[in-house]
């Protein structure tokens, strides 16, 4: 028990720097050439396992042959996989969750798109706050810090890029990433 809430502080302290690193402008990015496709495919690896215990779908759809982007693909990375887990969370056995990829011009959009129960209309505003839970009955007993898409919104800043997001109670979210392709 002691190990386990000694990773929860060193995750938390982690999440607390990197914010700190993005208010001051100094979150560093190592950017190379990424394929968005392949970054897509190696999330949903990472959670198959998952999703097929939880007997939800997870795919991509996305073109093998977009062009790459500049990009920090483990931050990119990151962002994506707490995309991901979020959905996972809300969405119900017999769900789907998909990420796709797309050009628009000077462009590249990411979304991560799921069948879950939405958020609440009223919450979305807040949502990419520091700390803000749509559902506070997890508020303690998740073991989650609250920052996660706080973080996701820094890191996507710092690509100079933007995050949005759309959510209809009972039906479904999509999370919009939007990156300039320089």
């Amino acid at each position: 028990a002691m190990h386990s809430e000694a990773q929860h502080l060193t995750r938390l302290v982690e999440d607390l720097r990197t914010l700190s690193l993005a208010d001051a402008g100094e979150l560093s990015l190592n950017l190379q050439p990424v394929e968005p496709a392949a970054m897509l495919h190696r999330v949903v690896a990472a959670y198959q396992h998952r999703a097929d215990q939880q007997n939800i779908q997870l795919g991509v759809e996305a073109d093998p042959t977009l062009p790459q982007i500049q990009a920090d693909p483990e931050r990119l990375v990151r962002v994506l996989k707490n995309l991901v887990s979020n959905a996972l969370r809300y969405t119900p056995a017999q769900g789907q969750i998909t990420l796709t990829a797309l050009t628009r011009p000077d462009a590249l959009q990411l979304q991560v798109i799921d069948t879950g129960s939405g958020i609440d209309p009223q919450a979305l505003p807040n949502i990419f706050n520091r700390f803000f839970r749509a559902d506070e009955s997890r508020q303690q007993s998740s073991g989650e810090s609250g920052l996660g898409l706080a973080i996701a919104k820094a890191i996507v800043e710092a690509h100079h890029g933007r995050v949005s997001v759309d959510s209809v109670m009972g039906e479904g979210t999509t999370f919009t990433i939007v990156l300039p392709r320089r």
